[in-house]
């Protein structure tokens, strides 16, 4: 059977910088905006007519970082299960897949027409690192995408953060006004691999322009470092 091959229809832009600290999974934190920048061939903006009626969106994206040109594996690791559980790869949202394809649910906060970029959209609650490309955006359809009787299998529902964050006011003002939620939120959410949890060992994170440092003692998330990166 012959098989389309996807195109490249946009890239998004965040603060998610290296793959350590981004969400574990689409609306976790959505205290930071990302956006989407389309390839010119799919600016036009009848393309976009009427995507203001949604309120959230779905997309498809390409695990650019971990492609494996093929190779896969029928089972995974996950880290919420420790990294040392096998698991089938098709109960997993691991990006170790036959095909390198991701989907997230963002909330569309903004849409613009820019006069250089042309349509670009404004998401909040992306899992994806900066300058993943996309394939597809499509509505997200709450009356029909949404079940209140599903199950979670063995994934963890850990919506609301597992550490409370410590973070020094000094070292807090060093991060614009407008992202300080959005880190508070990834901090919260635990970004050690689960199978780390020596209380002395000092992490680095990368969040935008900036480095932020920081251990993890019991439930508390204690930031010791934070400076702008060069």
């Amino acid at each position: 059977m012959q098989c389309v091959e996807f195109r490249v229809i946009a890239h998004i832009e965040n603060d998610f910088i290296d793959k350590f600290g981004i969400p574990r999974q689409s609306g976790l934190v959505s205290g930071l905006v990302s956006r989407l920048v389309f390839e010119e061939e799919f600016r036009n903006p009848d393309a976009f007519r009427g995507i203001e009626e949604y309120s959230h969106l779905w997309l498809l994206w390409h695990f650019s970082e971990t492609d494996r040109k093929g190779e896969w594996s029928p089972t995974v690791r996950p880290p919420r299960l420790g990294g040392n559980t096998r698991v089938g790869v098709f109960a997993t949202r691991s990006p170790f897949r036959p095909n390198p394809v991701g989907l997230s649910s963002v909330k569309l906060e903004k849409f613009e027409v820019d006069a250089k970029l042309g349509p670009v959209l404004y998401v909040s609650g992306a899992d994806l690192m900066n300058g993943t490309p996309i394939f597809d955006v499509k509505p997200y359809l709450g009356y029909v995408d949404v079940h209140a009787d599903a199950t979670d299998g063995f994934a963890l529902n850990q919506k609301e953060g597992v550490l409370k964050v410590s973070f020094a006011e000094k070292l807090l003002e060093r991060i614009p006004a407008g992202k300080r939620e959005g880190l508070l939120e990834i901090l919260a959410q635990d970004p050690r691999p689960q199978y780390q949890n020596d209380p002395e060992r000092v992490y680095k994170m990368r969040f935008g322009e900036f480095e932020v440092w920081f251990r993890v003692e019991e439930a508390e998330l204690i930031v010791v470092g934070c400076k702008e990166f060069s």
